[in-house]
């Protein structure tokens, strides 16, 4: 699978510890499967007058004994997940955690969920409407350093 990470800088040997605490999948790498994603998300850094990269990667596919996770939809279940990772409260550690972004749009919908202003089933009929995102989460460092290669770099 070609994945994109998008940065400052060229990544060619990802290290999970330089990653924040309580992001949506909890502490990882971060990627994703969408080039354009990646490419907008660069624009962050270039309207700031930085240097934007776009890192490109190859997952290895069937990683034996990885533990991995797929939220197809933005439903209950990747709703719990992402409240309790951004909480810091994450139970569930998976390997790879792949599924939508709570991106501005969606982190509004999510605080109002957990300000309790939304329900649970509020939340989800408002996220069913978001454009289609995607992000790769990987929190293990050994399939950092065994399982997901550097292909290239280029300067955004």
């Amino acid at each position: 699978m070609i994945l994109y990470h998008t940065s400052q800088l060229v990544i060619n040997k990802p290290d999970v510890s330089y990653s924040r605490n309580n992001l949506d999948f909890g502490r990882g790498f971060y990627l994703t499967s969408l080039k354009e994603q990646a490419v907008l998300y660069g624009q962050r850094f270039i309207k700031r007058g930085e240097n934007a990269f776009l890192n490109t990667y190859e997952l290895d596919e069937n990683i034996k004994g990885c533990r991995y996770k797929i939220f197809s939809t933005y439903n209950s279940e990747w709703l719990d997940y992402i409240t309790a990772c951004r909480k810091g409260l994450q139970c569930e550690v998976y390997d790879i955690i792949e599924g939508g972004i709570a991106d501005d749009q969606v982190f509004n919908t999510l605080d109002l969920y957990l300000s309790g202003i939304y329900t649970k089933e509020q939340a989800l009929d408002q996220l069913k409407y978001k454009k289609t995102n995607h992000q790769v989460c990987i929190t293990s460092q050994d399939i950092l350093d065994n399982h997901l290669h550097f292909v290239s770099s280029e300067k955004l």
